[in-house]
């Protein structure tokens, strides 16, 4: 447990999200303070069991930065489709 804007979040957890279809709090390592990381497209269902849906989105987000920064959006989506 941590604490984020006064209140106490699970850290490392996607969960349903408020602004966009997830969210997820992680501690910064450089400041050592917890972050929002929001992520997913509200109305969009990712259909990730369709082996070629899952193919496409992994090949097509592998090039874009944050692959394997835990602050960004693109490292927590790719990890809810198991890329």
């Amino acid at each position: 447990m941590a604490e984020y804007k006064g209140r106490k979040v699970t850290l490392n957890k996607p969960m349903a999200g408020d602004v966009k279809k997830f969210k997820v709090f992680v501690k910064d390592p450089s400041t050592g303070r917890v972050k929002k990381v929001n992520f997913g497209a509200k109305g969009m269902s990712i259909k990730k069991n369709n082996p070629d849906r899952k193919k496409s989105y992994c090949a097509r987000s592998g090039g874009i930065k944050g692959t394997n920064n835990r602050l960004s959006a693109n490292y927590w989506s790719r990890k809810m489709w198991n890329c």
